[in-house]
């Protein structure tokens, strides 16, 4: 659960030009062309069949579900488990905004299909399965995935062969997604975190890189960056997910040794994490969550902010951008790094916001809002505001790729023409095709244009046609976030990513605690709220959320409260002796500004009153 800050109410940004709504639900309703196995009876990618339906019988274990990371049909391990974890943390941050766009049930629904083969892959505590097929022999042929001949093979690793990289990613998918289903389905976020332990556990314990293990990914997922980004990754997301101190102290202990706090990135992406392990860490550091490790994190904070430094050109190691204002890493799908890089630019200028801040980079200061707008450029270059005046998302806008680079999307539906594609002559009828796919891949970002803003569509050219599930997953909640504008929500409170349908227990009308009025004293307001109740095992808890309002013309310099009949923890305050003061980031509280705690038990709300304060 995330700690309280200083809720800060500022003046809306202002967003509009684009239909973000509609990017929004397009983005994701992409999943759904990208899964393996059995369809479900709500599959709104209609001209997608079952397919992969005896993946793992040769290995004697289940492995059928999950997804094909981009256009050919192999389910790869590394970058299906990036894709997931970034899935979750946008739902997690922007969860609200995706469920005013009416998609947060398709959102958790693209996240429970990708776990819900996560754990059958991972069917013990040391063994994970970490690829089905061959990207050899997939890459031969160009079938539909309902047809496939190719070689379906299962490949894992266990002590013997270990991939800690590759378990690393996994445990840090399974614990973020564990936050997105924390309330609608509690069992279930329950069975994550188990795995996610687990394979924590086995990644730290028996290190090695995985594709020494799966030696057939190196061609096509190399682990460049080994596998110290990913612990540190996984430790972050535990420690969200659970907030076990052993994971805090994890990141703490082993930030040096383990480059968090020493590497500078310019790029974030399934191979390297630490930009992201530095955004979460910065995040728990402002939180106030960082105890005895605040040294530690203010380094990874330093590191965290040299990457936002970076993107928006004022850092002293600057993102290469197109003559046109995108970020250019590379040629081959470099779109992958827009989406990525820009989410972290997004997160982070809220996370700013909520903590009233800004960053200091080599070339000047940098206010949140500027971080945000940088987000939004590229975001808006990607929707068709660039050179070309080309959508790079399909089925977005009127001028966007035609000849995608994806074998399902590029032959004719199985549903219209059940007549068998073979290996080859998928290539002779399908892939040379000069004509525009029989399948609109709705949604799907592909790789985009080159350094100079120049893009060619055609089927052939896979380093700019071809889509990846993890050029999605970071921009749906870009997507939500600029469609829902800001309306002074504060990131760095606790977060509950609304149900899908109601899932808390309401106690009956005669044990339902009464909200406690709002008080004051002079010019001090409090009120009280209840904002949600479960069950858990018999017992009824009850979850308060208390403001606190500066209501003076004058700051509010000292604030101590008085807290009684609380059986609970509770977030967003100092306890001091007896009495609660100011949390450990927050000195004052100017005029007509607000402070949130909340706290948690199984009781009528706590008596909150003011001891003292002081007026500037």
């Amino acid at each position: 659960m995330k700690i309280l800050m200083l809720l800060l109410i500022g003046l809306p940004f202002a967003l509009a030009g684009h239909d973000y709504g509609q990017a929004l639900s397009k983005s994701i309703l992409f999943f759904e062309a990208q899964r393996s196995g059995f369809l479900p009876h709500n599959q709104r990618v209609t001209w997608r069949a079952d397919s992969g339906l005896h993946d793992g019988k040769t290995s004697g274990v289940d492995l059928v579900g999950g997804y094909y990371d981009a256009g050919d049909n192999v389910k790869f391990g590394l970058p299906m488990a990036f894709t997931i974890t970034m899935m979750s943390w946008s739902i997690i941050e922007y969860g609200k905004q995706i469920a005013a766009g009416g998609e947060l049930g398709h959102a958790m629904d693209a996240v429970k299909w990708g776990t819900d083969y996560l754990i059958k892959a991972h069917p013990e505590p040391d063994v994970l399965y970490g690829e089905v097929g061959d990207g050899n022999s997939d890459h031969y042929c160009w079938q539909r995935p309902e047809d496939m001949t190719t070689d379906r093979r299962a490949y894992k690793i266990d002590p013997s062969n270990p991939g800690s990289d590759l378990a690393g990613e996994t445990a840090a998918a399974m614990a973020a997604a564990s936050v997105v289903f924390r309330y609608s389905n509690p069992a279930y976020a329950n069975e994550l975190i188990t795995h996610a332990q687990q394979l924590f556990d086995f990644a730290d314990k028996y290190r090695g890189k995985y594709d020494g293990s799966i030696s057939v990914a190196q061609k096509y997922y190399h682990s460049v960056s080994g596998y110290n980004d990913e612990l540190l990754w996984a430790a972050a997301w535990l420690y969200q997910a659970t907030n076990n101190q052993y994971y805090l102290s994890y990141l703490g202990n082993n930030g040096d040794s383990l480059g968090g706090t020493g590497w500078g990135m310019t790029e974030f992406g399934w191979d390297v994490k630490y930009a992201g392990v530095q955004t979460l860490v910065a995040k728990f550091l402002m939180q106030g969550k960082a105890g005895r490790y605040a040294p530690v994190f203010e380094k990874y904070q330093q590191k965290a902010e040299y990457f936002m430094c970076s993107c928006i050109g004022k850092g002293t190691r600057n993102i290469q951008k197109t003559p046109g204002g995108l970020i250019f890493r590379q040629r081959w799908n470099n779109m992958q790094f827009v989406t990525s890089a820009s989410f972290l630019a997004t997160v982070y200028s809220d996370y700013l916001s909520s903590a009233g801040k800004n960053i200091k980079c080599a070339s000047g200061n940098v206010s949140p809002t500027e971080l945000l707008s940088f987000a939004k450029s590229q975001v808006d270059y990607l929707l068709g505001d660039n050179p070309r005046a080309t959508s790079y998302m399909v089925g977005y806008g009127n001028n966007f790729p035609r000849q995608v680079h994806h074998r399902a999307s590029s032959i004719v539906s199985i549903k219209v023409d059940k007549s068998f594609v073979s290996c080859r002559g998928g290539y002779a009828t399908w892939f040379s095709s000069k004509g525009s796919d029989p399948n609109v891949l709705v949604g799907a970002v592909v790789g985009g244009p080159d350094a100079y803003d120049n893009f060619a569509d055609q089927r052939d050219n896979y380093e700019q046609t071809e889509p990846a599930t993890y050029n999605n997953a970071p921009l749906f909640g870009m997507l939500a976030r600029l469609s829902g504008g800001h309306s002074g929500y504060n990131q760095l409170l606790p977060v509950t990513p609304p149900a899908t349908k109601p899932v808390v227990t309401k106690p009956s009308p005669a044990t339902q605690p009464k909200p406690t009025p709002a008080s004051s004293s002079g010019p001090i307001a409090i009120e009280q709220k209840l904002t949600s109740s479960w069950n858990d095992k018999g017992k009824t808890y009850y979850r308060y959320s208390t403001i606190v309002t500066n209501k003076s013309s004058k700051t509010l310099n000292y604030l101590n409260l008085s807290i009684s009949k609380l059986y609970g923890p509770l977030w967003g305050l100092t306890k001091s002796g007896d009495s609660y003061a100011f949390p450990s980031w927050l000195n004052s509280l100017p005029a007509g500004k607000s402070l949130e705690f909340v706290y948690i038990h199984s009781a009528s709300p706590a008596d909150v009153s003011v001891s003292s304060y002081t007026l500037a």
